[in-house]
């Protein structure tokens, strides 16, 4: 259990990064970076819950450590950290999309418009 740490780290790690910004583009920062950079965006008790898994990593990097960790604790925090960066953003998700959607429409009727108006001035209706 001790090698699926690593993994949960890198998941919450790149869900803070997605739903709370502070990573380049292009780059995918470690858990320990993103609670530097953006740790404080976390209500407290997933501020507490991002420690408890990193804590979790560091001792999940030492074998020795790893063979008699009990990663209960970390399971518990990722599982918090997950619950609670899954649903962040959610409606500002589907206003984008929403956003994306009616742009799309308004481009289309506009190049409809300026064929109707060029097919008019071609053959001299306007």
């Amino acid at each position: 259990m001790a090698q699926d740490v690593p993994a949960m780290a890198d998941e919450v790690a790149a869900l803070m990064a997605q739903r709370l910004g502070g990573a380049r583009r292009g780059s995918q920062p470690d858990l320990a970076t993103m609670i530097r950079r953006r740790g404080g965006a976390l209500p407290r008790r997933q501020r507490r819950a991002a420690q408890v898994l990193l804590r979790a990593q560091a001792q999940a990097a030492s074998p020795k450590v790893a063979r008699q960790m009990d990663s209960t604790a970390a399971t518990r925090a990722h599982a918090e950290l997950l619950r609670y960066l899954r649903r962040l953003g959610g409606a500002a998700r589907w206003q984008a999309g929403a956003l994306n959607v009616a742009a799309a429409v308004m481009m289309g009727l506009l190049l409809v418009g300026a064929i109707a108006v060029w097919i008019m001035v071609r053959r001299g209706l306007a």
